[in-house]
């Protein structure tokens, strides 16, 4: 009996991260879901992973149509032998027919010994059977079918083969009877336009839990997005404190935010808040730390001339390589694709600065949970991971309130916050004018004042402290010494 554990890579991108390796070397796995989901494809690119001979047994599709179609996704199967076992169409127009055994018995029988024949003689390191669900129907009975497979099954581990079989889902016990031939079991499940896979068994190892974003592309073929877990990552982060650029704004932070710190930019509609955040892009590009904007809610093109029209030189900074805008389209990434994007900016790029702009826009951009709940707790996993690993992050947030009563976010994410920058409209003498405040720092003392916040072509300007008034934050203040 085979006694190696090492692992083999899957062949499938973010797989082997699921499986915290890979396979493992010569287990059986089941790959589980119904038609169309892309179970064919992950085994596939399992098969051209393999240094060695790698045997494919298919049932349902042509040897040709199966190549032709691997090839528009990107899969090379030149090194893999297809044994073809599908019905040709001549069959249907035959006039011969059984007349002393039943045809799946006889066609069963026949079956089983082409397999075991190419298997002998191709000696495989890998091997697929697609799906193992149609040699079940060709095999008279259940016996015959669990006697037949546990036998391939134990052989194949005993010649340290490593086996996929995919399967379909099946009502009742034959369901769980095929699951349970397997040392890994696989699901895949397929939505309107969103796949998930998760790993529901896997003998002698863990795996990472939850259902990953499942993707499939021409070209590119299949890929895996694992879920975020914040706790498997952490790496060494200074408190050092970072400057907005801009003198006054610092001293209301009481000195500027800490470094891998989240700051919460909340306010009405057009009071500013991208422009604020941008301070801090700006201010990080000059420090020479590379730092990156991800805009839900606005185009590329559009938020680089307004921040040119304003003097704020983030189109410089992105010209020079060192700041970064990316514009995300709607509807296009899952949750679990937008964190590998930001993983790998963070990991392999170096990003030390992230603007994710702004908070509405990114949940309804982000396709496949079901609910705001799910979303808010993505949100929560991504910034908890880079807070682990020092990024310091921008969080843009728009709330419904003009005036009246104070809201810091409408979208319940303050507990997020390290600290939480404020804007809020006031008018005044028949005039509309915006303030900026401090709702919160987590580390350390703040100015507990407001000052009045102008944007004009010259650049963002930040008055004094506003004095002899009271109601600011209503919107509508009054004299100081004004009785009731």
């Amino acid at each position: 009996m085979n006694s190696d554990r090492r692992r083999i890579a899957s062949g499938t991108p973010g797989l082997d991260e699921v499986l915290r390796g890979g396979f493992i070397h010569g287990q059986t796995g089941i790959i589980n879901g119904g038609p169309g989901t892309g179970k064919t494809i992950l085994a596939l690119q399992f098969l051209t992973a393999a240094d060695g001979p790698s045997l494919y047994i298919g049932f349902e599709e042509r040897e040709a149509d199966i190549r032709r179609n691997a090839e528009q996704l990107g899969i090379d199967l030149s090194g893999v032998t297809i044994l073809d076992l599908s019905a040709g169409g001549e069959r249907f127009f035959s006039e011969d027919s059984y007349s002393v055994f039943p045809a799946e018995e006889v066609e069963g029988e026949d079956l089983l010994e082409r397999i075991a024949a190419a298997i002998d003689e191709e000696e495989p390191e890998r091997l697929v059977v697609d799906p193992l669900s149609e040699l079940r129907s060709l095999l008279p009975d259940e016996y015959q079918f669990r006697r037949n497979i546990s036998s391939l099954i134990n052989e194949l581990k005993e010649r340290e083969t490593t086996t996929l079989c995919t399967t379909q889902p099946m009502e009742g016990s034959a369901e769980q009877d095929l699951k349970f031939l397997g040392d890994l079991t696989i699901e895949i499940q397929r939505t309107v336009d969103h796949r998930t896979l998760e790993v529901t068994k896997f003998r002698g190892s863990g795996s990472a839990d939850g259902r990953h974003t499942y993707c499939i592309r021409s070209g590119a073929g299949a890929r895996v997005y694992p879920k975020l877990i914040p706790g498997d990552h952490q790496r060494e982060r200074s408190r050092d404190q970072l400057s907005a650029g801009i003198g006054e704004l610092d001293d209301l932070l009481g000195g500027g935010i800490e470094q891998g710190s989240v700051t919460v930019v909340s306010g009405p509609s057009g009071a500013g808040k991208t422009t604020l955040g941008s301070l801090f892009l700006e201010a990080a590009g000059e420090r020479g730390e590379d730092s990156v904007g991800y805009l839900f809610e606005e185009l590329k093109s559009d938020y680089l001339y307004r921040s040119g029209e304003i003097d704020i030189g983030v189109e410089p900074l992105v010209d020079d390589g060192v700041v970064r805008i990316e514009e995300i389209e709607s509807l296009t990434q899952s949750p679990d694709e937008f964190a590998h994007h930001i993983r790998t900016a963070v990991e392999e790029e170096g990003v030390e600065v992230v603007m994710i702009d702004g908070i509405t826009g990114y949940r309804l951009g982000l396709r496949g949970e079901d609910s705001q709940a799910e979303l808010t707790r993505e949100l929560h996993a991504l910034c908890r991971y880079l807070k682990r690993m020092g990024v310091t992050v921008i969080l843009v947030e728009e709330v419904e309130n003009i005036t009246g009563d104070l809201s810091a976010t409408d979208e319940q994410i303050s507990y997020l916050a390290d600290n939480i920058l404020f804007l809020r409209y006031l008018e005044t003498n028949g005039e509309i004018r915006k303030t900026v405040g401090v709702l919160k720092k987590r580390f350390g003392d703040f100015e507990q004042s407001l000052r009045e916040f102008e944007i004009t072509d010259s650049g963002v300007e930040v008055g004094p402290k506003l004095t002899g008034m009271r109601g600011i934050l209503t919107g509508i203040p009054e004299p100081a010494d004004e009785s009731g």
